[in-house]
């Protein structure tokens, strides 16, 4: 009989080797399997705020072959909750990304109605991992994925696939612009489980209400939980939003950087917009080095392209990922605002162009001026 276990043993251990033996050299899993996966996950929360470039940045890590991405989990809790206030909301979040960050998506059901589906998830297309096998067979793991093309065709399954695919990834991203103070993600960059890192992504504030313009529509409710008006309509006139935006990161910034606290240390990493389509190369060789992660050149050409295309993204493209100049995306702020609006913006958000290294501008003629650098050197701050 001991015989008989014994060699059951041996013909199973003979079986899982040759499956897994396939799976490998098919290269359908491979990578999942590969000697970096079997090193502990890495988790990485990309803290920005609204048209900031925070979508961009977030496809740089979507499209890795290691990595799943997801955008802005908590929109799930602004709208649900949407008559509270961002700082009563801010542990509601904290709970979300936490589970999130460890595949449960078991948290959404407090959210969400029951029998949805993956397409259900806030901008789940944005996700190249819910794009592509084993999630979805139409476009193969190693595929840079467009969108628009993976929406048409994809999301149909059980939103339990979301929790499956997440769990076959080593390095989980997530994107949030609804955190308004660092203190909040203490437990979860106290939670040695998650080694959680943050790469704070900012953008010159003259350039963020220059965006923001473009979408006041679509960002009415989020700008109603900014400044708790219960769903009242505002006219911001006075950039309060903007304001509440600036101080926040600017105060999360030197809560990082002045003195942090030891389980911070090594796990925050700045990311200025105006650095990244200036430096492109070098920024995002150090984010991926701050992820533990290796660039492939198909990646890197694609961020190129993206980030060093022709003209500015039209009206109906604030939300799309296209290929543009960036160069010029960052600093079209300088043609379209009025100087006074420019000063107004400046007077508000004063702390964190300081905190960030942004020059400040006295005149119209200093703003159409473009070989004027309104970028100070990161060692200056």
């Amino acid at each position: 009989m001991l015989r008989i276990k014994l060699m059951d043993s041996v013909l199973a251990l003979l079986i899982f080797g040759q499956i897994l033996y396939l799976l490998l050299h098919q290269g359908k899993f491979g990578h999942w399997l590969s000697e970096e996966a079997e090193t502990d996950k890495v988790h990485l929360l990309i803290l920005s705020t609204w048209r900031s470039g925070s979508s961009l940045v977030g496809q740089f890590f979507s499209q890795h072959p290691n990595v799943f991405y997801m955008m802005e989990p908590s929109w799930h809790v602004w709208r649900t909750l949407s008559g509270s206030n961002a700082r009563v909301l801010h542990m509601a979040v904290r709970d979300l990304l936490q589970s999130v960050l460890k595949c449960d998506m078991s948290v959404f059901d407090a959210y969400m109605k029951g029998n949805r589906k993956v397409l259900d998830l806030f901008f789940w297309y944005a996700s190249r991992a819910l794009c592509t096998l084993p999630a979805c067979d139409k476009f193969p793991n190693v595929s840079i994925v467009n969108a628009t093309a993976c929406s048409d065709v994809c999301g149909n399954d059980p939103f339990e696939k979301v929790e499956q695919v997440c769990g076959l990834y080593r390095c989980i991203v997530v994107k949030e612009v609804r955190l308004f103070d660092l203190k909040v993600l203490y437990p979860l960059l106290k939670d040695p489980s998650l080694n959680l890192k943050i790469l704070h992504l900012v953008r010159d504030p003259r350039a963020v209400a220059r965006s923001r313009m473009q979408v006041v529509k679509e960002l009415d409710i989020d700008s109603s939980i900014v400044l708790n008006t219960k769903g009242t309509k505002i006219n911001d006139s006075e950039y309060d939003v903007l304001h509440e935006i600036c101080q926040s990161h600017a105060e999360m910034f030197k809560m990082a950087t002045n003195d942090p606290p030891p389980f911070l240390k090594g796990r925050y990493m700045l990311l200025r917009y105006e650095d990244l389509v200036q430096d492109t190369l070098r920024k995002v060789q150090e984010i991926y080095k701050f992820a533990s992660l290796e660039a492939t050149d198909k990646l890197v050409q694609w961020i190129i392209k993206i980030l060093h295309g022709q003209g500015l993204p039209k009206s109906n493209e604030a939300f799309d990922i296209t290929s543009r100049n960036a160069l010029n995306v960052s600093q079209a702020w300088r043609n379209m605002l009025p100087f006074q609006a420019v000063k107004e913006i400046q007077d508000v958000c004063m702390d964190a162009m300081n905190s960030f290294g942004y020059k400040f501008i006295f005149s119209r003629a200093q703003q159409e001026d473009w070989s004027l650098n309104l970028l100070l050197p990161r060692l200056q701050f």
